[in-house]
């Protein structure tokens, strides 16, 4: 049964997750790299992927989605030029061999090979002060340094984030460690979701902001869901959006049923059907959990939302740390 909604939240009065990132390095386990090598690699991505990768050059990388024929993301790349005539794409690893057998059915005549490159490489994600010191320091920018390629990555409140890709078992020179769990709450305080299997095909790119964090090219020629990814920006459909949302009160760490990737969240507008799905989620030192989740914007502006249903642990809105693009 729905409720009357309370008045919207205003985005200024929403507050920030603030937490203190430390510096360091931490291994990205959980991504894997698509290498394409050939002459037609970059246009034969070009054509998959919502991004433009025709006029991809060594100083920057690519945020992409690999969408279905109904616009529907499949998985979330960073991609980023390699040696000679390749690419590489760094994405969940969990959708990785599905990723690849299903890009690779579109090869048909053109001169690349796509391979799982994933045990060639070293992925860290590099924070703070451990950072590389880049020609430009705006998000997507890239370089090579002593032979890794150093990505600029968008930052997590006032912490500069970047991700490294070196030879395997490398890892960055100079860098103190720090955990995954570090890296994942830096991940979610960006703002930027990576598609991972518990939420295959559950968004266009805009239900997670790729529109406005540089992931989509509306510019660009076709690819699969184009349509679809089209429509949805130009005819004012889009009634979704990625928001950041926080546990109201502490919970143990081990506690991992509270919030998790493919959840339902709830609002009090409808106790009945859920009005969202949690992407990527973290642990924060607090002992709140938060997480980004694709959610309607009305049950956002109403509040009164809650993880699994509405018995469930009470959410608090926070703010995104950059702003959404109302016209392309």
């Amino acid at each position: 049964m729905l409720s009357a909604p309370s008045a919207p939240i205003q985005p200024a009065a929403l507050p920030s997750p603030d937490y203190a990132l430390p510096s360091g390095a931490a291994p990205l386990d959980h991504l894997g790299i698509i290498a394409l090598n050939g002459p037609d690699a970059a246009s034969f991505i070009h054509n998959q992927l919502t991004n433009d990768f025709l006029l991809l050059d060594t100083q920057h990388a690519r945020l992409a989605a690999f969408c279905s024929g109904k616009g529907r993301m499949q998985a979330s790349f960073i991609g980023v030029q390699g040696q000679g005539e390749q690419l590489l794409l760094v994405c969940s690893r969990d959708l990785l061999a599905t990723t690849l057998k299903r890009l690779s059915m579109f090869v048909l005549r053109a001169k690349v090979k796509l391979h799982d490159a994933s045990a060639d490489y070293a992925l860290w994600g590099l924070m703070g002060s451990a950072c590389i010191a880049l020609a430009d320091s705006a998000a997507w920018t890239a370089a090579q340094v002593d032979g890794a390629h150093v990505i600029e990555l968008y930052p997590a409140q006032q912490t500069q984030r970047q991700l490294w890709i070196g030879a395997a078992n490398s890892m960055p020179a100079h860098a103190p460690p720090c955990s995954a769990d570090d890296w994942a709450l830096g991940e979610v305080m960006s703002g930027i979701a990576t598609v991972s299997a518990p939420v295959f095909e559950a968004f266009v790119p805009q239900m997670l902001n790729y529109e406005s964090v540089g992931g989509v090219n509306f510019k660009k020629g076709c690819y699969p869901g184009q349509e679809v990814v089209a429509r949805s920006q130009f005819r004012g459909t889009l009634k979704r959006r990625a928001y950041i949302l926080r546990t109201v009160d502490a919970w143990p760490q081990g506690a991992s049923t509270v919030m998790a990737a493919g959840q339902e969240v709830f609002s009090a507008l409808d106790a009945e059907q859920a009005c969202g799905t949690v992407v990527q989620v973290a642990y924060a030192p607090d002992g709140r959990w938060l997480c980004i989740a694709s959610l309607q914007t009305q049950a956002a502006d109403s509040g009164g939302l809650h993880a699994g249903g509405q018995t469930g642990a009470a959410l608090q809105l926070l703010a995104l740390p950059y702003p959404l693009l109302e016209d392309i």
